[in-house]
């Protein structure tokens, strides 16, 4: 089953750009090390807010990948430059 990993949180306007440079480096760092990743999508939502969704092709792989994450250095960097940050993991039951 398809998993996905949801974050939210608010980024400073000021920080945006840095803040997708180094998503970018992240994903890339992720990609090179894990399997499963299929794709990352990162939304503004009307609050300013953002919603970023990982997808993944198994909760394995995905909890795999989140468990080493901490010794990623770009992982820290990339959280440092959000704010109230929170995290969901989930499966996908229905796409049409």
């Amino acid at each position: 089953m398809t998993a996905v990993r949801i974050h939210h949180y608010t980024v400073d306007p000021a920080d945006l750009a840095q803040l997708l440079a180094r998503r970018g480096e992240l994903i890339a760092g992720i990609r090179a090390g894990f399997t499963g990743l299929q794709e990352t999508r990162l939304t503004r939502l009307e609050d300013g807010s953002y919603e970023d969704v990982w997808r993944w092709e198994t909760a394995e792989q995905r909890d795999a990948a989140v468990a080493a994450s901490a010794a990623f250095p770009p992982v820290a960097q990339t959280l440092a430059l959000t704010h109230d940050a929170t995290v969901g993991n989930g499966d996908i039951i229905d796409e049409r």
